[in-house]
């Protein structure tokens, strides 16, 4: 089918700058909410993870940014579906805010298993078949830190499967270069279109397979950019 005019004027990748400005209008200009498009990530992200075929256990590794928020609806949709999850929190729960604390909320009162720290991470990601990566979206720059240096080696270690949400914790959104240390996914969900990183040679090294999700952003506010 040819491309019409209209497709291509869909950015086919997307810079930090442009990601935050998506998100922006999206809730100023056009009235979504936060929570809204933090639900739809969360729910078709876990709905490409069921055809990717998994089974046994999945453990989601949470931050406490709006990466780990869509690591929280993940879990809450796919325990909806009868899989085994866990949550393994990077850090204490108070510390986080927002849409993110909201969705944490809702697993708290449906008795969804929860770690926060002190934990090994070993330990905890021993018996896992899949590993979600919610620990650091594309906002994320300069040379990585603890805890999330200890998360990242410790989910490279367990040689599971891993599933990144929008990109491999530690991956630059602008450059595709590690930030010192970074998670290596066999797939990455992306939201809204690829990100600019993606492009360069290599980068696959750490995104495996990227599929492009949607999050009921309008079409006309891409097409603006």
């Amino acid at each position: 089918m040819a491309t019409t005019e209209k497709e291509f004027l869909i950015p086919r990748s997307l810079s930090r700058a442009q990601v935050r400005d998506v998100d922006r209008r999206a809730i100023d200009d056009y009235g979504m909410l936060g929570l809204v498009l933090m639900e739809n990530a969360g729910r078709n992200s876990a709905e490409l993870l069921r055809t990717l075929g998994i089974g046994g256990r999945v453990t989601i590794c949470c931050g406490k940014g709006n990466n780990g928020g869509d690591g929280f609806v993940i879990a809450r949709h796919l325990e909806n579906a009868g899989v085994d999850v866990q949550v393994l929190l990077c850090v204490p729960s108070f510390s986080l805010m927002g849409d993110a604390k909201v969705n944490l909320g809702i697993l708290e009162k449906a008795n969804t298993p929860i770690i926060a720290p002190p934990f090994d991470w070993n330990t905890e990601l021993a018996g896992s078949d899949w590993i979600v990566d919610a620990l650091l979206g594309t906002g994320t720059q300069g040379t990585i830190r603890e805890p999330f240096v200890s998360a990242i080696i410790a989910i490279n270690s367990a040689k599971r499967k891993v599933f990144a949400v929008d990109l491999p914790s530690g991956l630059d959104c602008d450059t595709g270069q590690p930030l010192g240390t970074c998670v290596r996914a066999d797939h990455t969900a992306t939201f809204v279109a690829r990100k600019m990183g993606f492009d360069f040679p290599g980068t696959t090294e750490w995104t495996g397979a990227v599929h492009v999700i949607d999050i009921g952003v309008p079409r006309s506010l891409l097409q603006r950019l």
